[in-house]
């Protein structure tokens, strides 16, 4: 686990534990929730933090738990979550699933996506950039990590990781069924007066389709860059377009844009890198101008980066060997035999099926696994998602 030494979001001061679910401000005394080993350490959450920490002091951390579960972003416009359904969740959370977990949370389209990350273009194409510079870095910080797939398939080849949302719940879903807990996960918001984190012994830094969500980018970009360091580097893809029609709600950039924040970078059109995937070869970078059609953008900058891609065929983007493999769950069994996609919704449909690896029937079989030897033949499914590597309880 990277020992992250952590300072209060709203004075810069340090934090230190003063009880087992509580950190407080050295010099304010003012007091952060911690459940499951996370800090919440959210800005103009006051109330809500007053709340979970009288719960956690009276000895109730169930309901503190289910306070911080229904705390969502300022981007969230699907209906909150109901309480009976958190408080349902949080009793049979050693039994649940992972899709019981994104139901009874009510996240809708964005359980859809967490769900099917495993095989969507975009999450393999950040894998194919990692890939295509991948250094042997020893600590790994993701930043907008989500529920935690990337971090998943970095802490299972060893790297140590951590990793921040502005969402505890997707934090809490990772420490229970993706990453486990030996991972230090952090809660706060990118626009903080103070980075909760400087200073963090980092040698890469992540961030996967979420950049393009935040408002002051090259004040983000900066703490990004200082948390890498001077010999570390910086991995961010799925930068949506502002020119290319597409489903984003944040705020999109231009190609001026990645010119201006990333002039030390390597620029791909993140579609680019999902066929490098499939096709295991090097992506091929191109200039920011000559990007203006693409869906979206990747970099990869910094000091510490592998300064020319290679080929994508091994490493990151096929699971261990002997891996037990499941066939891509969106393949449902049809009237012949086989096995055709059902999509989870029109949107998702929208979305993705114009750009998925995968065919859209399969003959199976239901489960696979993995050799291990980039060049068989069943490694050209998995490549292009066919067959999936899921959590132990998806």
């Amino acid at each position: 686990m990277i020992p992250f030494a952590l300072r209060s979001p709203e004075t810069g001061n340090p934090l230190r534990a003063d009880r087992p679910h509580s950190l407080a401000d050295e010099e304010t005394g003012a007091r952060w929730p911690v459940i499951d080993g996370i800090p919440y350490l959210r800005i103009n959450r006051a109330q809500l933090i007053e709340r979970v920490i009288a719960h956690l002091d009276a000895g109730e951390p169930d309901e503190a738990l289910c306070a911080l579960l229904a705390d969502q972003d300022d981007w969230w416009t699907g209906p909150p979550a109901d309480a009976g359904e958190i408080r349902q969740l949080v009793k049979s959370r050693a039994t649940a699933t992972l899709r019981d977990a994104v139901r009874l949370l009510g996240w809708g389209r964005v359980g859809d996506y967490f769900l099917h990350r495993w095989s969507d273009p975009t999450y393999l194409a950040g894998l194919a950039l990692l890939e295509a510079h991948w250094n042997e870095p020893t600590c790994v910080f993701e930043f907008a990590c989500g529920i935690g797939h990337y971090l998943r398939e970095l802490k299972r080849r060893g790297h140590k990781v951590a990793g921040a949302d502005v969402v505890f719940a997707k934090l809490w879903v990772a420490r229970h069924w993706v990453v486990g807990d030996k991972a230090q996960l952090v809660c706060f918001d990118a626009a903080s007066e103070h980075w909760p984190i400087p200073g963090a012994p980092v040698d890469l830094v992540l961030c996967n389709d979420a950049f393009y969500f935040l408002d002051d980018k090259p004040r983000l970009l900066e703490s990004l860059r200082q948390t890498a360091g001077d010999d570390g580097w910086l991995a961010i893809s799925h930068i949506h377009n502002a020119e290319s029609p597409g489903f984003s709600a944040g705020r999109a950039v231009t190609a001026e844009d990645i010119a201006e924040l990333f002039p030390d970078a390597l620029v791909y059109d993140d579609a680019e890198l999902t066929r490098a995937l499939v096709e295991a070869r090097a992506p091929g970078p191109r200039e920011p101008g000559e990007l203006r059609a693409c869906e979206a953008f990747s970099v990869v900058a910094g000091p510490g980066m592998r300064p020319a891609p290679r080929a994508v065929i091994d490493g990151l983007t096929l699971p261990p060997a002997g891996t037990e493999l499941h066939l891509n769950p969106l393949y449902q069994p049809d009237a012949g035999g086989g096995f055709t996609i059902r999509w989870p919704s029109e949107r998702y449909e929208a979305e993705y099926a114009r750009l998925v690896t995968y065919p859209l029937h399969s003959e199976g079989p239901e489960r696979l696994r993995f050799t291990g030897v980039p060049e068989a033949a069943e490694s050209d499914r998995v490549r292009r998602r066919e067959f999936v590597d899921l959590p132990e309880r998806w």
